[in-house]
C-alpha cells in the first residue's frame, strides 16, 4: 500500500515538473563578472573532465591561460579537452593522469608538473567523490576523506613551493555546503567504526573549508592567497553513486544550476580582481559565504593538518 501512495506520488510530480518546466524561473546564482585576462597564467585544475572542473577549464583557458587538465580518466580528460578547443580554437589546454586516491600517482604527477612548468598561478582543488558505497583508496583511506580531502593536501603540499615562486598566486578549494552537516571525527576519520556515505562526505567538505583556512593562515604574506566555495546544487555526475540522489536530481533538473552556472563561483574565485589579497574567506554565487561553526575552529584546522600530514607521512610546516 505505502509502495503504491509513494509511486503514485513521485508520478504526479513528475508530471508536474514536466509540464511547468517552460514556466519555472530558478535562481542561477552568481555570475562572474570580471574581464580578467590570463594569458600566459598557468592554472592546474583537479577533476576537469566533467562538470564544474570542465567549464572552468573551458572558461578560463578562454581567457588565454595555458590550463592543465588533471583527470582519473585520461580519455575521458582527452574527450573533454577535445570540446573545449571546438568551442574555443584557440584555448591552451592538456591532460595528464591523476588519481587522487593514489598517493603514488600525486607525487609522480607533481614531480613531472614540476619539471615541466616554471610556474603556476592557479591550483584549483575540485575534484570529487559524492555518497560512495564503502571503499579505500590504494594507501588504505575511506575514499571521500582520502580523495576529496588528503589527496588535495598531499598534491598542494608538493606544489605549493611553485606557487609561492609563481606569486601572486591563487588556491581554490572546491568546498560544499554540505561542510555545514559535517564533524571531524578524530577518532574514527575513516568511518571503520560506521559508515554512512553521507556524512562521510559532509565531514570531507568540512575538511576542505578547514584546510582552506589553515593554509591561507600559514601563507600569509607569501602573496598566495586560499579561498574555499560552494559551487551550489549543480546538475552533474557527482551523484553517480546514489540512485537515490540521481533520481532526485533528475526530477528537479530544472531547480538545478548547469554545470557552466556551477563553475562560476570557482572562476570568480581564481580571476575576480577584488580578491587579489583575500585570503582565508568562504564564496557562495561569487559573495561571500557562511561558514558554520565548525568550520571556524581553528583548533579543529590545526589538529586536522596535525593529522592529515600524520596519515600521509610528510612534513609541511
Amino acid at each position: 500500500m505505502w509502495l503504491f501512495i509513494f509511486l503514485a506520488g513521485l508520478a504526479v510530480v513528475t508530471l508536474l515538473v514536466v509540464l511547468f518546466a517552460p514556466h519555472i524561473r530558478y535562481a542561477a546564482g552568481g555570475v562572474c563578472m570580471s574581464a580578467a585576462c590570463l594569458d600566459g597564467k598557468i592554472v592546474l585544475i583537479t577533476g576537469a573532465n566533467t562538470g564544474i572542473g570542465k567549464e572552468t577549464a573551458l572558461d578560463l583557458a578562454t581567457r588565454g591561460a595555458r590550463v592543465v587538465m588533471a583527470c582519473r580518466d585520461v580519455e575521458k580528460g582527452e574527450r573533454a579537452a577535445a570540446s573545449i578547443r571546438a568551442a574555443s580554437p584557440e584555448a591552451q589546454v592538456e591532460v595528464r593522469e591523476l588519481d587522487l586516491a593514489d598517493t603514488s600517482s600525486i607525487r609522480s604527477f607533481a614531480q613531472q608538473f614540476l619539471q615541466d612548468f616554471p610556474q603556476l598561478h592557479v591550483l584549483i582543488n575540485n575534484a570529487g567523490v559524492m555518497m560512495c558505497p564503502y571503499t579505500k583508496t590504494i594507501d588504505g583511506f575511506e575514499m571521500h576523506i582520502g580523495v576529496n580531502h588528503l589527496g588535495h593536501f598531499l598534491l598542494t603540499s608538493l606544489l605549493v613551493g611553485l606557487l609561492k615562486r609563481s606569486a601572486p598566486a591563487r588556491i581554490v578549494v572546491v568546498s560544499s555546503l554540505a561542510h555545514n552537516f559535517g564533524w571531524i571525527r578524530f577518532h574514527d576519520l575513516h568511518s571503520q567504526g560506521s559508515y554512512n556515505s553521507g556524512l562521510a562526505y559532509c565531514q570531507s567538505k568540512l575538511a576542505n573549508v578547514l584546510f582552506a583556512r589553515e593554509l591561507a593562515r600559514r601563507l600569509k604574506g607569501s602573496n598566495v592567497t586560499v579561498n574555499s566555495l560552494h559551487p551550489g546544487t549543480v546538475n552533474s555526475d557527482l551523484t553517480r553513486h546514489s540512485t537515490l540522489m540521481m533520481i532526485m536530481f533528475s526530477l528537479l533538473s530544472v531547480f538545478l544550476k548547469t554545470p557552466r552556472e556551477g563553475a562560476q563561483t570557482s572562476i570568480y574565485c581564481a580571476v575576480a580582481e577584488e580578491l587579489h589579497s583575500i585570503s582565508g574567506k568562504h564564496f557562495s554565487d561569487c559573495t561571500p559565504a557562511f561558514v558554520a561553526p565548525q568550520g571556524r575552529s581553528e583548533e579543529t584546522a590545526r589538529r586536522l593538518w596535525d593529522a592529515s600530514c600524520e596519515l600521509l607521512g610528510i612534513q609541511w610546516d
